[in-house]
């Protein structure tokens, strides 16, 4: 016998395509993180919201990260565009904006693979989005009731009557916290997440074969 054993020249070409394969992710993510870092940059105010939420797409890159890498590439490229963002920026909300940034891409990220996983194809994709865009906007209504604004409230010193007011002048049936979640939160989500799933429904498939050819 052989005091070596040879290495199986298709095992040998399997586990270098599975390293190009691999290291073509990484470097994915570490693009798609810093165009999520870049597109917080392109804020959008609302007329249906409070000045202090802003509409951007930078959930784009991590649900596009997401169909084509799975669901912990999606959250790391969250995570990422939020280190990024602190790193270059700071912040401006005692680090509870960049909690409830991650949090809400997190909840989207896992709703729509998890649908998507069970349910290929463009009919697979476009129920995934949606059910990630109404679960997302149920998480934030009650994250942000529950945790973000009384967090922003202590943090801040900031009564929440004050708050509740910027929302008044938007609209006059907010009259509280429940309210502000039912007349702003949650359309303010509805339109940001359903944006996002409109383009990533239209462009993750031909991004994919180019990437991934």
């Amino acid at each position: 016998m052989d005091a070596f054993v040879r290495e199986n020249p298709t095992e040998k070409g399997q586990t270098a395509r599975t390293r190009g394969i691999s290291t073509r992710k990484l470097v994915i993510i570490a693009m798609f993180s810093a165009l999520s870092a870049i597109l917080m940059l392109f804020e959008l105010a609302l007329p249906i919201a409070p000045s202090f939420l802003k509409l951007d797409i930078s959930d784009l890159p991590a649900i596009l990260g997401t169909f084509m890498m799975g669901p912990v590439a999606g959250i790391v490229i969250a995570a990422l565009k939020n280190i990024l963002k602190l790193f270059f920026r700071g912040t401006s909300t005692a680090f509870v904006g960049e909690l409830a940034n991650f949090a809400g891409a997190a909840v989207f990220v896992l709703a729509a693979s998890l649908v998507y996983r069970f349910k290929k194809g463009k009919p697979g994709a476009a129920l995934s989005l949606f059910v990630g865009t109404i679960l997302t906007t149920i998480a934030f209504a009650v994250i942000d009731y529950f945790v973000i604004f009384p967090m922003y409230v202590t943090l801040y010193g900031i009564p929440m009557d004050s708050i509740i007011k910027m929302g008044t002048l938007i609209n006059s049936r907010i009259s509280g916290l429940f309210t502000m979640m039912v007349y702003a939160v949650a359309p303010f989500n509805l339109i940001k997440y359903g944006l996002v799933s409109l383009i990533t429904f239209f462009t993750y498939k031909r991004l994919k074969q180019i990437l991934f050819r």
